[in-house]
């Protein structure tokens, strides 16, 4: 077998190269937002896959390590992949579409439930969705989002990539 790529995997092929990233996160609803920075890397797999290695500053101290997996499968015409990072034992597994204007790539994943404390609520799982959204070629967002009690989605982290000259 020799896939090919396809045009799916063009508009994945934008985030190749290297990054630096601004965060803001709320670990809770009576939190105050965390701010923190990093860098990441991002290549092709045969222009199939793209692994994007990432890492940096968490929120309340200490670094982390992640590694995002991305590509497309065209027998069920979704985007899929993963999401590890050192911080969990939880293996992320998307499944998305990108939107009609070509722009917004959505990932849909169910992870750990997170308390009002923001640590893990043991035994208890969550939606979330990852969002993926080019401004310019340069200059790419990376939000998260879970349904609160409200059954409506709340967003809860937005990253701000941007490419290194």
């Amino acid at each position: 077998m020799n896939a090919q790529p396809q045009k799916e995997h063009e508009w994945l092929h934008k985030l190749v190269g290297d990054w630096t990233f601004e965060n803001e996160c709320i670990m809770g609803p009576d939190q105050l937002p965390s701010k923190f920075k990093g860098t990441e890397t991002v290549r092709s797999l045969g222009g199939l896959w793209f692994l994007c290695e990432g890492g940096g500053e968490m929120p309340g101290g200490g670094t982390a390590t992640t590694l995002m997996t991305l590509g497309y499968d065209p027998a069920k015409k979704r985007y899929v992949g993963t999401f590890i990072g050192s911080m969990f034992t939880h293996l992320w597994i998307y499944d998305g579409a990108l939107d009609a204007a070509r722009k917004v790539l959505t990932l849909d994943t169910v992870g750990p439930s997170f308390g009002a404390d923001g640590k893990i609520v043991e035994g208890k799982m969550a939606q979330y969705q990852d969002i993926i959204e080019f401004l310019s070629d340069d200059h790419r967002t990376l939000s998260s989002q879970t349904p609160g009690e409200d059954g409506k989605w709340h967003l809860f982290m937005t990253a701000h990539y941007r490419r290194k000259k």
